[in-house]
């Protein structure tokens, strides 16, 4: 699991991680630079920006193709899509010019920010916070269409399916149908979109009035596959292989870098 539900607010746990990790580097350079408490703060609070800046850009970069067609996806900084490696070379190298006149802080500076990044991504490696995936492979599960037939999810496997958990009244379920809808067009990849727990109309309605046509467009008035993938939101979206085996799971919105690589790496 990728993220955590405090009420009704879900926290994505990277995000989580990097919070820890800034806390903790603003503890240790306050004790170990000594540096004046103003330029401490000029520091410390470009620091921050340049890797945010170093960051963002340098997965845009690596992701071209992804934001060819969607340029404004850039500025979507809510969105996942941050490079670790090119944000610690930004924050290194903002350590290096403000602190160039002072040598010892300027060293110490760039050690606690590498520090700190590694702090980070082990952290995202390991999870502490999040457990693995809960379901494994596409469950044995019938869930009715939008014409009230019967579809099992275990019977979709032959071709790579992507689940996606979603809500008409959920924002980001809304802004990534479209980029679901252009999944769903390509070949050998199936998309099944799963209200949770509304109703025929409310669902039908959303599609019609958003001209969007998805293949498998099912009903989950109960919620199962929500409980069944222990999901703490929506959206929620979970890629299985021609197998029907479960490869990825991303509770959030996604962003089109993202499911390009899921799909692209099949």
């Amino acid at each position: 699991m990728d993220a955590i539900a405090l009420g009704p607010v879900l926290i994505a746990l990277p995000r989580l991680y990097a919070l820890l990790a800034a806390l903790l580097l603003l503890g240790a350079s306050v004790v170990l630079l000594g540096l004046p408490r103003r330029r401490h703060a000029r520091w410390f609070n470009g620091l921050l920006v340049a890797w945010l800046v170093g960051a963002r850009l340098g997965h845009v970069l690596m992701n071209a193709g992804a934001y060819v067609d969607a340029p404004l996806d850039v500025l979507k900084l809510w969105q996942p899509g941050y490079h670790g490696l090119w944000g610690l070379l930004a924050a290194l190298a903002w350590t290096a010019w403000t602190l160039r006149d002072r040598l010892g802080a300027m060293l110490g500076g760039m050690g606690l920010a590498l520090g700190a990044s590694v702090m980070w991504l082990a952290l995202v490696t390991l999870a502490p916070l999040g457990g693995g995936m809960a379901i494994r492979e596409l469950p044995d599960l019938a869930l009715e269409n939008l014409e009230g037939e019967p579809v099992n999810l275990a019977s979709l496997s032959g071709e790579t399916v992507v689940i996606n958990l979603w809500a008409t009244w959920c924002p980001p379920c809304r802004r990534e149908m479209p980029l679901l809808a252009e999944a769903d067009a390509r070949e050998d990849v199936s998309v099944v979109i799963v209200n949770q727990g509304e109703t025929l109309l409310q669902a039908v309605r959303y599609l019609n009035e958003q001209g969007l046509d998805f293949r498998h467009a099912l009903l989950d008035p109960r919620q199962r596959l929500m409980v069944l993938a222990e999901s703490p939101g929506l959206p929620t979206t979970l890629l299985f292989d021609a197998d029907g085996r479960a490869r990825e799971q991303h509770v959030g919105e996604l962003t089109r870098a993202q499911l390009s690589a899921w799909l692209d790496a099949r």
